[in-house]
């Protein structure tokens, strides 16, 4: 058994270093994805990739089991501790059996639950709805209480039985994001099925979904300690593979640290090509992020182009329409005022079908309606295309920054990756739309 395990202990080390390596990777893609992706506003969201920043905001919130609090999601648990003590035999170096005991314990899960429903993320431009279900959540603790079976907790949250050997001592935890709370989102955008308008939910392509209470510096932090502890863990796994497989195979033979040395150098040699080759992927995942979102700039130009001499041209006929019907009624008031009723003059009654007649023909005034809303859109439109052109420059400059700072720029090389230019106001190539209502 001790030769076979100079082998098994050396590949253990090898595969769980490796998969330590693939998980440390995982992490760094993920904190450069939060780093380089620009923080949108909810009115600039465009169909992919996108990050906001927000509180939660919802109609009709739930309300949590244990804390009693207004939330958009949250999830309890209670877990009862116990405790035992064990008597095992057992068989000494001597051969002979022996007899020992020892003390057994931990928490048991009694029961769960949780809910969650659709919200909306709200930041000073507008609002967007979430949709969590299937989103990496990292709530805020709400309720966390340890009691024993005489506090009112005890039962009054938690179940009537309880689990073998208990010590009568249960930990009721609640977690959840609590109605208005801050979040960090990073998720795809799609279309609504409802509305013509966009909406944070799981997307199996998406490289990410998370829905954070977290700020963002937080979560890059985390990620990037992730990263280092899985990867400082893989070299001592590797390493620790073979000096166990040694030791337990042959326990005179003195340690080997050239080999030693050999095998943590080929792990770290490893570490530099998989880190090389997620930098390259994350690079050429950024450009692509650009020429996106270039191409929503153009998406709002043309909206801009396509949409405001439609409403322009209705408001002129609504402006047409009631420059005919103003002097109509102008001087119908005016041969029904000439002269008071019960006088000589004008017959006010001949006087009313003519009116019944102009008001069956235009029923209502809309040109001032018609002018809001033009006026509307107006501002709408250029927000958007200002978003949208904030957007680009943003994900631009991190992309051009990516592409100077080292090591990436060595990275950049391999693939003749170009800065790009930034968007100015005179760089459009699509001329703003010109209102005239002149006749």
């Amino acid at each position: 058994m001790q030769n076979e395990w100079t082998v098994i202990a050396p590949c253990a080390g090898v595969v769980l270093a490796l998969v330590m390596l693939a998980l440390a990777l995982r992490a760094a893609r993920k904190q450069r994805l939060v780093n380089d992706l620009p923080t949108s506003k909810t009115t600039g969201v465009f169909i992919g990739l996108v990050e906001l920043k927000g509180t939660a905001e919802v109609e009709t919130p739930v309300t949590s089991f244990q804390a009693e609090q207004a939330c958009v999601w949250y999830h309890w648990s209670v877990e009862e501790h116990w405790s035992r003590t064990v008597t095992e035999t057992y068989t000494d170096s001597d051969g002979k059996t022996q007899t020992r005991t020892r003390t057994e314990s931990g928490w048991t899960t009694v029961a769960d639950g949780g809910e969650m429903i659709p919200f909306y993320l709200k930041d000073d431009c507008g609002v967007i709805r979430v949709q969590p279900e299937g989103a990496k959540i990292e709530p805020q603790t709400l309720f966390d209480q340890t009691c024993g079976r005489f506090d009112a907790l005890y039962y009054a949250k938690g179940p009537a039985g309880a689990v073998a050997d208990s010590d009568h001592r249960r930990r009721f935890v609640e977690k959840g994001i609590a109605l208005h709370a801050l979040l960090f989102v990073v998720g795809q955008a799609c279309e609504r099925s409802d509305v013509v308008a966009a909406e944070i939910a799981q997307d199996k392509n998406a490289p990410m979904f998370l829905i954070s209470t977290r700020s963002e510096e937080q979560v890059s932090c985390g990620l990037g300690a992730t990263f280092w502890v899985l990867a400082i863990l893989g070299l001592v796994l590797a390493v620790a593979g073979f000096v166990w497989g040694d030791r337990v195979g042959r326990f005179q033979l003195e340690p080997h640290p050239l080999k030693y040395s050999v095998v943590g150098v080929g792990f770290l040699f490893a570490w530099a090509l998989g880190w090389m080759w997620m930098a390259y992927n994350s690079l050429v995942n950024l450009r692509q992020r650009v020429h996106q979102a270039w191409a929503n700039v153009d998406v709002q130009l043309k909206r801009r182009n396509d949409l405001i001499p439609n409403l322009v041209t209705t408001v002129k006929g609504l402006r047409d329409y009631e420059q005919t019907l103003q002097p109509e009624l102008a001087a119908l008031r005016a041969q029904q005022s000439a002269t008071p009723p019960g006088e000589p003059g004008p017959d006010h009654a001949g006087c009313a079908p003519l009116l019944a007649a102009v008001v069956e023909r235009y029923p209502e005034l809309k040109a001032d309606g018609a002018f809001l809303n033009l006026q509307t859109n107006l501002v709408d439109t250029e927000q958007r295309i200002a978003l949208a052109r904030g957007y680009f420059n943003d994900i631009a400059t991190f992309y051009n920054t990516r592409l100077t700072i080292v090591p990436d720029r060595f990275i950049a090389m391999l693939g003749a990756m170009q800065p790009q230019a930034l968007m100015t106001a005179s760089g459009f190539e699509r001329a703003p739309v010109t209102i005239h209502f002149a006749q």
